[in-house]
């Protein structure tokens, strides 16, 4: 899986233990950008990013709107905005309408990821309680990126999963083990 430039992941219920499984295997040198969306309450401040950066000891950071993506900076997309990624590789941050019920919506950065980073972006949809991810999954694959999504069975909760499976065929399924294996050994 070489040529990858950029890494989103998407997550609800039961996210926040599957982001840290996942990007704690990440190596030190790792030089990948990886922007993350996990369904936040957007009526209080979220923690998200200090505590990720404290716990996995890598440069993590809520996203912030007209930010140039840095290689290796782990960006997490704070509440009641959505985080998109702008065709010259800089963040945006809207309150347009929640899509799923959610702002930030995975469905959101993953489109729009996908329109900058075409054939150089990874997709990841981990554990969730609705189905958010799954057209911007499909439509990952579709503008010649690469997919995985994790099985079902190793979720906490399967329906984001399930219905990502069931719009499309991903590169990979597999347990949160395996996408932490497969992410580590990504080049750019």
């Amino acid at each position: 899986m070489n040529g990858i430039r950029a890494v989103v992941i998407g997550a609800s219920a039961g996210g926040v233990t599957a982001l840290f499984k996942v990007l704690g295997e990440l190596p030190a040198d790792f030089a990948i950008p990886v922007l993350c969306v996990l369904h936040l309450p957007d009526d209080r401040h979220s923690q998200l990013a200090e505590v990720m950066q404290r716990r996995l000891d890598r440069p993590v950071r809520e996203a912030r709107d007209k930010e140039p993506i840095v290689a290796g900076q782990i960006y997490v997309a704070g509440p009641g905005y959505h985080l998109s990624v702008e065709r010259d590789l800089r963040l945006s941050l809207s309150q347009e309408a929640p899509v799923h019920f959610s702002r930030p919506a995975i469905d959101f950065l993953f489109q729009s990821a996908a329109d900058a980073y075409g054939d150089g972006l990874l997709g990841v949809l981990l554990t969730g309680a609705n189905e958010d991810g799954a057209q911007g999954l499909a439509y990952i694959k579709t503008q010649g990126g690469r997919t995985v999504v994790q099985d079902p069975r190793d979720a906490q909760v399967a329906l984001m999963p399930e219905a990502a499976l069931a719009l499309h065929r991903p590169d990979h399924l597999l347990s949160l083990n395996g996408i932490g294996q497969l992410l580590a050994t990504l080049e750019p």
